[in-house]
């Protein structure tokens, strides 16, 4: 096994590259009409195609036990409308997206200002494995997601002509691919080309709801929970197998939590109270309408609310707006992988930012071509959306629980929620969810196993790179040393300057940097001039050049030692030499010529040792996770030519 470079990380653990070198932006938080309607085109995908097969899943399952009646019908509807209300419209657009970090969503999000606030180590630590959980089992609905949408979409085709049977999979691989190419070109990009379909996708499900609804009414009773009530008690076994499959018209609720960072909280209310959650529910009921007049209709409701001139467009519309429905994951996937990266629970990623405007809006390339590649793989093993519709509900309300877990530990102990708020959240939120996820545990065997699979191997990625990180954090700590003594060493020990400029980037004031130790040490001399430079990653769009950088001697002015900050925003370069440059002249120990200044990256060459910590796997595959983390040289745009790795071996 090859041992593991793990190089010095002057800000953080996340590596940042630019579409661009853009002029001074705006943060938009407010958006307005255009982020809205972006919204629809990224967010609202999963959630909005949902009516496509719910209610047919619902009348369906387990050999039709739930019938077109009157009772069941209502009661169906009713826990519908309902599960919409209060998962959604009341537990994450009314209260939960009132949890951002830094303007981020999602349950890491939540682990995040838990992290910041809670001072108990052991709640911290409960807190932090569940988002760990939690996020696991995101990733399982973005892998899967993607693969049973775009599956069912084609399969609709085929149903409109037997003939395409044959050009469901690789119709499925192209257009697949296509939509994970186009992911570089950033949410912007895609949300302008996805957000006038989407927009008209919500307007045709309100007009085919609205003329079933006026031609019986009677529906509307179904708007009182007692109808969901009544169908509970006089048929509870079937009414809490129906649940597994109602829980299909809530799918992309956390998706819709982990995008906020790509709209911002007030264009994803705006677009979800004013269009998408009137759109759902006229056409729910408006299905349930159809299918009281006609029994029949059960078998596929949706396309029946259609005249017969118009199902072969609705067909077209309905293809491309399951396509869709992928991009709400997979842009939640690639904001979780971020907070995961600043949270220590994944190795450095390359993050590039797309928008000029708003920071959340990013394009991580490894999350990307991953859950390319598992959304293929799944299409190969299962190929069809039946064989799939399992699994679709576990890692959902499984997210569902443990998102509503952390938002009880950060209503009761951060913002202070009297105890019967605290009650009343956990009576009607949370045990709505758990009925949820208790139906959809039936389901294991026959399919849920495979969200749970994808979880455990997320859940091990995390818990190994956080164990490892923690080691080799403590142990590097040791080995770089403060800087003050190192300082003091160079000073009594009368260690030879030479003529030159030479840089060290670092992430602190007080360690030395490995490469600065071993170039004295090994070389015996240092450069008259050295600058230990820090990038700050601020969640602005750009840093004036004037209140950019900041220069600090920490008292080793005479020995020609400073330290320089280099603050900058989501779309500003983090190009050390460019920052740097803006601080030459500013001192004397800076009066030097930035094109004569060399780099010296530190670097920790890994191999696993048999750390009492670990297992000897998790060291293997920690060493593996670091050997690809992302190129540091590449995102701090350090000249090759006058760049020099240092470091030091270490066991882990």
């Amino acid at each position: 096994m090859s041992d593991a470079q793990v190089s010095d990380d002057p800000g953080g653990t996340q590596a940042t590259t630019d579409a661009a070198a853009p002029p001074p932006g705006r943060l938009v938080r407010h958006g307005g009409t255009a982020l809205a309607l972006g919204a629809l085109g990224v967010v609202f995908g999963d959630i909005g195609t949902s009516p496509l097969y719910a209610l047919q899943t619902v009348f369906s399952i387990d050999h039709n036990e739930v019938q077109p009646t009157a009772g069941d019908v209502l009661g169906v509807v009713s826990m519908v409308f309902w599960s919409i209300t209060v998962v959604v419209s009341v537990k994450y657009v009314a209260l939960i997206m009132r949890a951002d970090n830094e303007g981020e969503g999602g349950i890491l999000a939540l682990v995040a200002l838990l992290r910041e606030r809670l001072g108990d180590p052991r709640r911290l630590a409960a807190a932090t494995l569940l988002g760990i959980f939690g996020a696991a089992l995101f990733y399982g609905d973005s892998v899967i997601t993607p693969a049973i949408s775009v599956m069912s979409a084609m399969e609709g085709l085929a149903v409109a002509d037997p003939g395409l049977q044959q050009l469901v999979l690789p119709v499925s691989v192209v257009i697949l691919t296509l939509l994970f190419v186009v992911q570089r070109r950033g949410t912007e990009t895609v949300s302008r080309a996805f957000a006038p379909v989407m927009a008209a996708w919500f307007v045709v499900l309100a007009v085919l709801g609205v003329p079933q609804i006026v031609r019986n009414p009677g529906v509307l009773r179904a708007l009182s929970p007692t109808y969901a009530l009544a169908f509970v008690v006089d048929r509870p076994f079937v009414a809490f197998i129906a649940l597994g499959a109602v829980v299909l018209t809530i799918t992309g609720a956390e998706a819709l939590y982990a995008d906020m960072g790509h709209f911002g909280p007030h264009a994803i209310r705006r677009a979800w109270y004013l269009v998408v959650f009137p759109a759902l529910i006229l056409n729910y009921f408006g299905q349930g309408a159809m299918i009281l007049r006609d029994p029949s209709t059960t078998a596929n409701p949706f396309f029946r609310m259609a005249p017969g001139w118009a199902t072969l467009p609705l067909v077209v519309l309905a293809t491309v707006a399951t396509v869709i429905a992928s991009q709400a994951v997979i842009s939640g996937a690639y904001s979780v992988s971020r907070q995961a990266v600043r949270l220590g629970l994944f190795p450095r990623l390359a993050v590039r930012h797309t928008s000029r405007e708003e920071g959340g809006q990013i394009y991580v390339p490894a999350v990307n071509w991953i859950l390319f590649v598992g959304v293929l793989v799944l299409i190969g093993v299962f190929r069809s959306s039946a064989h799939l519709a399992t699994a679709y509900g576990l890692a959902v309300t499984g997210t569902l629980v443990l998102t509503s877990l952390l938002f009880l530990l950060l209503a009761k102990r951060v913002w202070g929620w009297a105890p019967w708020k605290v009650v009343a959240y956990s009576v009607v939120v949370g045990g709505l969810e758990i009925l949820f996820f208790g139906a959809n545990l039936l389901k294991i065997v026959s399919g849920g196993w495979l969200p749970l699979l994808i979880a455990g191997v997320v859940v091990t990625l995390m818990t190994t790179w956080r164990t490892g990180a923690r080691t080799l954090n403590e142990q590097r700590a040791r080995l770089e040393g403060p800087l003050d003594e190192f300082v003091t060493m160079v000073r009594e020990k009368g260690v030879a300057r030479v003529p030159g400029f030479a840089v060290f980037p670092h992430p602190n004031k007080t360690t030395t940097p490995l490469a600065l130790r071993s170039h004295v040490t090994f070389n015996h001399v240092l450069h008259e001039h050295v600058a230990i430079v820090q990038i700050v990653n601020e969640n602005v769009p750009h840093i004036r050049h004037a209140d950019r950088v900041q220069v600090d001697d920490l008292g080793y002015g005479d020995d020609g030692i400073v330290h320089v900050t280099v603050r900058v925003g989501f779309n500003d370069s983090q190009d050390i030499p460019r920052g740097l440059a803006l601080a030459i002249g500013t001192s004397p120990e800076l009066d030097v010529d930035i094109a004569d200044a060399h780099y010296f990256l530190s670097v920790l060459t890994l191999h696993a040792s048999g750390a009492p910590r670990m297992t000897g796997w998790q060291e293997r595959l920690f060493v593996w996770m670091a050997h690809n983390a992302a190129n540091r040289t590449e995102v701090f745009h350090l000249p090759p030519d006058r760049t020099v790795v240092m470091g030091a071996n270490l066991g882990l």
